[in-house]
């Protein structure tokens, strides 16, 4: 039985949906960022045994609060994802709980969003974009400023990377 985009229905989670991406290395020296463009400031708490990710987003003075589970999939490009949004009380209540910090500067450059991360990760910059259906997804070209495509290496997933600090 197949559900929504085609995928096996007994593999997407109840209230799951798909996040199709594909990520990228990005050459700082290429690529056509100005730091004092708008931007919101993302900062992860990635919870210590599980894939669970707790994040406090700030843009112009507004503060959001979510709480996501990316689920594990063959499909590196289309991962199950659950996502609630939290009140500051009930972030401050999963805050309480061991885990490991990213923060980051999102910006939107030609379409794809770039994060270049902040403390011992800095210089890292990733390039992602999401599409509807894996078909326009395959089909995006990469930004001529991207390195390397790393959507099959999980070791550039949020929680690697957060691991590393």
């Amino acid at each position: 039985m197949t559900g929504r985009g085609g995928e096996d229905k007994a593999a997407v989670p109840k209230y799951a949906l798909i996040e199709r991406e594909r990520r990228w290395l990005v050459d700082p020296a290429r690529c056509p960022l100005d730091p004092a463009a708008p931007h919101v400031l993302i900062e992860d708490r990635y919870i210590d045994g599980t894939r669970l990710r707790l994040r406090r987003v700030t843009d112009v003075g507004q503060i959001v609060f979510k709480l996501t589970k990316k689920y594990e999939a063959s499909d590196a490009t289309a991962r199950p994802i659950v996502t609630a949004y939290l009140t500051e009380a009930e972030f401050a209540v999963f805050a309480t709980l061991p885990a490991c910090n990213l923060a980051k500067r999102r910006y939107v450059i030609d379409g794809f969003t770039v994060d270049v991360f902040l403390g011992p990760l800095a210089p890292l910059m990733l390039a992602e974009i999401e599409s509807a259906n894996d078909i326009d997804l395959q089909a995006i070209a990469a930004p001529a400023w991207a390195m390397t495509e790393m959507t099959a290496d999980s070791s550039y997933q949020g929680g690697a990377l957060a691991a590393r600090l």
